[in-house]
Parts: structure tokens; C-alpha cells; sequence
């Protein structure tokens, strides 16, 4: 595995920790969750621009990213 291909998957695991805390759930469903309505998709497109926001902005963007593909976190 390359340094980049590393870096990339342990941002998505702390963005995943994060996006569990933010909602009270287990990091598993958090991931189901952000598979499941496109919010993966959107990480791995973006990367080279996520990596360099907060982690609040990055869990923000995955709740809108996630909404506008059916998901209903973060929903008011």
C-alpha cells in the first residue's frame, strides 16, 4: 500500500469516528450510512480537497452530501 493510498483510508477513519460521535452511533453504521447515500463516492472524488478542511467542515458537507442522495442525519 503507498503512503497516499494510507493517509487516505486513516482520514477516512477518523472522518468516520467523527461523523459517529457527531450523531451518537457506532463507527459501523456511521460508514453503512455514508456508503449507503453516496458520502464514500464524494470522499474518494475529493480527497485532495477534503484532507485539507476541518473535520467539522468535512462532516458537515458528508450530512449534505448524504441528504441530497435520500440520507435524513443531520436533517431539520
Amino acid at each position: 500500500m503507498s503512503s497516499l493510498d494510507k493517509n487516505i483510508l486513516d482520514f477516512l477513519v477518523a472522518l468516520v469516528a467523527e461523523f459517529a460521535a457527531r450523531f451518537d452511533i457506532p463507527q459501523s453504521a456511521a460508514y453503512n450510512y455514508i456508503r449507503q447515500y453516496k458520502g464514500l463516492d464524494y470522499y474518494f472524488r475529493h480527497y485532495n480537497i477534503l484532507h485539507t478542511l476541518s473535520f467539522d467542515d468535512n462532516v458537515d458537507n458528508l450530512i449534505q452530501v448524504c441528504a441530497n442522495h435520500g440520507g435524513t442525519f443531520g436533517k431539520r
